[in-house]
């Protein structure tokens, strides 16, 4: 017997919505803002447009910065937190296997891949999250090295100094602009999952 949709559980519930638009929002002002800061000093042989950076300048990208480094902080302690509490962590993101998913990631380009079932991620889903997760928790720490090199220069000696640490932060931004266009494209092609995000069913 099915479940009215009305009386069915959210997909997802508004404790992790809300954090969801918080950190994209927090991501795309910390990405702008970064890119300007990476003008400022290239580590390679090229810049960013102007336009796409956020800022002004110097001085104004590092306070949009700063303040978006506040937000996905708290915000995302306050996610994961919910997250290991309320079991869904393990639930939606473990096991994790990369037999499953490149069998997963072979459905998907055959067209094969079933979306029947919004509330249960599949293997490539899963791998993709952890990995996220992981990448932001980099580009936290390597930030952290390169503002506070010598308060936190344990910290700063273990990405390899400070210059090290400024490419661990820009290859972790890179990696991160990358999952962003998978998950936004993985989302426009299946548009109920933008719907599930937004109304939480």
């Amino acid at each position: 017997m099915s479940i009215p949709a009305a009386a069915a559980p959210p997909v997802h519930p508004a404790w992790i919505r809300i954090p969801h638009w918080l950190n994209a929002l927090a991501v795309f002002v910390m990405m702008t803002s970064g890119w300007r800061i990476y003008n400022a000093s290239p580590l390679f042989d090229f810049s960013f447009p102007r336009g796409v950076t956020l800022g002004g300048w110097l001085g104004g990208a590092l306070q949009w910065h700063f303040a978006a480094m506040w937000l996905l902080a708290a915000n995302g302690l306050a996610y994961l937190v919910l997250n290991l509490t309320t079991g869904r962590l393990r639930r939606r993101f473990f096991p994790l296997s990369l037999r499953a998913a490149a069998t997963d990631a072979g459905a998907a380009l055959r067209g094969r891949l079933s979306h029947d079932d919004p509330r249960r991620y599949n293997a490539v889903q899963r791998l993709a999250y952890v990995f996220a997760m992981a990448d932001v928790a980099a580009l936290a720490l390597s930030g952290l090295a390169i503002w506070k090199p010598v308060q936190l220069g344990t910290l700063c000696a273990l990405m390899g100094g400070y210059e090290s640490a400024r490419h661990v932060h820009f290859f972790a931004m890179a990696l991160l602009a990358g999952f962003i266009a998978l998950h936004v494209a993985m989302a426009l092609l299946v548009p109920r999952s933008i719907r599930a995000m937004i109304l939480g069913k």
